[in-house]
């Protein structure tokens, strides 16, 4: 089964990349021990990047899965709405 970040896949995995990149010089930054706010700063770009795909892959799911569940029928819309709201609460407690 194809889903919704499907033709999407090499743009994620380029972000992703760099992301692990910047995650790297988070390293070593740290063994250098470099000053702690140009740190935390470089965390906070970190992070932004990995909600940036998150929501990304979060509107691939619902264009795509929860408009194939709707169609195949309410309760598996439902069953997709609830997957992808419990996602989103997961992702706002981080």
């Amino acid at each position: 089964m194809a889903y919704g970040y499907s033709a999407s896949t090499d743009r994620y995995l380029a972000r992703l990349r760099r992301i692990e990149g910047q995650v790297r010089g988070l390293q070593r930054m740290v063994s250098e021990n470099e000053y702690c706010i140009d740190i935390i700063t470089q965390m906070s770009a970190v992070q932004s990047a990995l909600n940036s795909v998150a929501i990304g892959l979060l509107e691939d799911h619902m264009n795509h899965c929860v408009v194939h569940a709707a169609k195949e029928s309410d309760e598996a819309a439902h069953e997709k709405i609830e997957e992808a709201t419990k996602a989103i609460a997961r992702l706002i407690k981080s």
